[in-house]
């Protein structure tokens, strides 16, 4: 619930400055994760998310509805992408069900090739501007910190959307 004007506080100018900072280096962290995978192996953010969900797949295809469900986007999102990705050819349309009548995707021999890589290459980009520079104790700080922030956040934003809280 939002806090009506009376109860609501501002911050110290010192927690401005720590959130200021703590938004830039996500943006700068982000921005250069960004880069490195459209320099490294070409493809772009959304794509390299649609391919590592697919990489985790059973049988490496899933429903295009599961996919989007999975990333958390609208569906006409993901059919644009997917089809700008068919035609990069790194997906491939299947039939999904015992019908066939449920649109599937999964991966070619390209895109399977190209995630590979790119989960490598990506991994290097974490490594060099993320963890080489966290000691175990900054670490073990951050991922409480993000664990607490999930269970703070997740369940309000599921029971804003009626989503069910145990996906």
């Amino acid at each position: 619930m939002i806090p009506d004007m009376a109860e609501a506080r501002t911050l110290e100018p010192e927690e401005w400055e720590l959130w200021d900072t703590w938004m830039r280096a996500q943006r700068l962290l982000t921005r250069e994760l960004d880069r490195g995978l459209q320099r490294d192996c070409d493809i772009s953010k959304a794509e390299f998310s649609v391919l590592v969900t697919l990489w985790r797949a059973p049988d490496r295809e899933m429903r295009v509805g599961e996919l989007s469900e999975l990333l958390d986007w609208e569906k006409s999102r993901v059919s644009h992408l997917l089809t700008r990705m068919e035609n990069r050819g790194f997906v491939e349309r299947t039939e999904c069900g015992a019908s066939g009548r449920r649109t599937g995707i999964g991966l070619t021999a390209k895109g399977r090739h190209t995630v590979q890589g790119a989960i490598l290459r990506h991994a290097d980009n974490i490594r060099q501007y993320f963890l080489d520079s966290l000691t175990p104790q900054h670490a073990a700080a951050i991922r409480a910190w993000s664990e607490q922030m999930i269970d703070r956040i997740e369940p309000r934003c599921s029971a804003a959307t009626g989503d069910d809280v145990a996906r």
